[in-house]
């Protein structure tokens, strides 16, 4: 296992998560550098995300976090369909950024159970992921 995927597996656990995800940015496009607890079908879907597709890519484009309170019943059109394969509810997925304040990366985490991820729980999660080793 890598750095990424070790720092992925650290991440998710220290946080309650139960699946998690590291893009790293190449040009517009983000390219899946780990995934824990994915499905293998989703994996295949998220090899590569163009900016503005999904919660990666609305991350990526926006420079913000974007949560859904549930993968499964999201209808805004943020969460891809193939999220939905994944055992899990409430998620967010959180832009990284570089020295210059450049996204570098998105790291996206999801959790048993559908809730609001509330302003505090995003910060914390937030600034754990500028930690990502990439």
């Amino acid at each position: 296992m890598d750095d990424v995927a070790t720092w992925l597996v650290v991440y998710v656990r220290e946080n309650a998560g139960v699946a998690g995800t590291v893009h790293v940015r190449r040009g517009e496009t983000l390219e899946l550098r780990a995934a824990h607890n994915i499905p293998a079908s989703v994996i295949e879907a998220v090899q590569s995300i163009p900016k503005g597709k999904g919660m990666a890519g609305l991350a990526f484009e926006r420079d913000e976090s974007v949560t859904t309170c549930n993968l499964k019943t999201d209808r805004t059109g943020t969460v891809r369909p193939g999220a939905r394969a994944v055992d899990a509810n409430a998620a967010v997925a959180l832009p990284v950024h570089d020295a210059r304040g450049d996204v570098r990366a998105v790291v996206g985490i999801a959790f048993a159970g559908e809730r609001d991820i509330e302003p505090i729980e995003l910060e914390r999660l937030a600034a754990r992921a500028e930690e990502l080793p990439v």
